[in-house]
């Protein structure tokens, strides 16, 4: 039966301790080597100096770029954000200690209306026990997800989200409908290089990934490539709305119970519609994604009957 009922965010757990530690260490390397400002950082690299696997290296540098310490660009990774002398000194002991924790409870309470549309740093800092600095790199992650907007003036605006279970049932009819059919646009062209990213994320997912990101990492990785796939349409109004319909869903996502021997399964039929694109093979990519975006909707929200 159809129900809309208020979709419930699951309880977040808190950051490794292990990452801040991490974090930590690239800052004494920047410092030691007297890395400029822009300089990029690569994941190979730091997991070369420090001994380390590429997923927690990944994840530190998450974390420093919530600090503002290194920022990042979708084709060229992580870069300083900083000089080296000007992160002497910084103390990374409570950064982020709970911000995911944190930043699923003001989701969790944006939807169930406990929060207004529009708040200030100050009521948010005064509901949720942070301090300024730590409510501001929150807020800046946020913003970074799409989830709020800073105010011309003073003050944050959240974006629209899901809130029912209906609305999220209609988000995948949705994407039912209009990323299969993208596929069979005339001149559909998919872009090879950004497949084989595409590839190689959902193969280090598969060979350990899966177990090791969090539900922000994991769904960045399926949005990114459902958007590549339907980028191939060449048509920007394609997609720019599953965009937007990802964004609205992005909250809902990191807060549902995570089944992540299901992802095994999705990752390994994003791979196959993979071999299917770059076999040419349209028409067999196209149904095989319906089915796997209707698989998707059932499993996650069950039968509409």
């Amino acid at each position: 039966m159809k129900s809309n009922a208020a979709l419930e965010i699951a309880p977040s757990g808190n950051v490794s301790p292990l990452i801040p530690k991490l974090a930590a260490q690239i800052l004494e390397m920047v410092q030691r080597e007297g890395l400029p400002k822009g300089y990029r950082l690569t994941e190979q690299a730091l997991c070369d100096a420090l001994d380390v696997s590429r997923s927690p290296v990944r994840k530190a540098l998450q974390f420093l770029e919530s600090t503002g310490v290194v920022t990042s660009n979708p084709n060229r990774g992580f870069q300083l954000a900083k000089e080296s002398h000007e992160i002497k000194g910084l103390d990374l002991s409570e950064a982020g200690v709970s911000s995911e924790d944190t930043y699923m409870r003001i989701a969790s309470d944006r939807i169930k209306g406990y929060i207004d549309q529009e708040v200030t740093e100050v009521e948010l800092m005064s509901r949720y026990g942070l301090a300024r600095p730590q409510m501001q790199r929150l807020l800046n992650t946020m913003a970074k997800d799409g989830l709020v907007d800073r105010k011309p003036g003073r003050g944050w605006v959240f974006r629209r989200m899901l809130t029912s279970l209906e609305s999220h049932r209609e988000s995948y009819r949705f994407r039912m409908m209009l990323e299969p059919a993208a596929i069979l646009e005339p001149g559909y062209t998919v872009d090879l290089a950004e497949l084989e990213r595409c590839r190689r994320e959902q193969q280090e997912l598969l060979d350990g990934g899966i177990e090791q990101c969090t539900p922000a990492q994991l769904f960045q990785a399926g949005s990114h490539f459902h958007e590549t796939v339907a980028a191939g349409s060449g048509n920007r109004f394609v997609v720019d709305a599953l965009r937007n319909v990802n964004q609205m869903r992005r909250i809902v996502e990191y807060g549902t119970l995570l089944d992540r021997s299901r992802l095994h399964r999705q990752c390994e039929e994003h791979l196959q519609l993979i071999e299917l694109l770059v076999r040419g093979e349209r028409m067999e990519a196209s149904l095989f994604l319906r089915q796997h975006l209707n698989t998707a909707r059932i499993t996650k929200l069950g039968s509409e009957e």
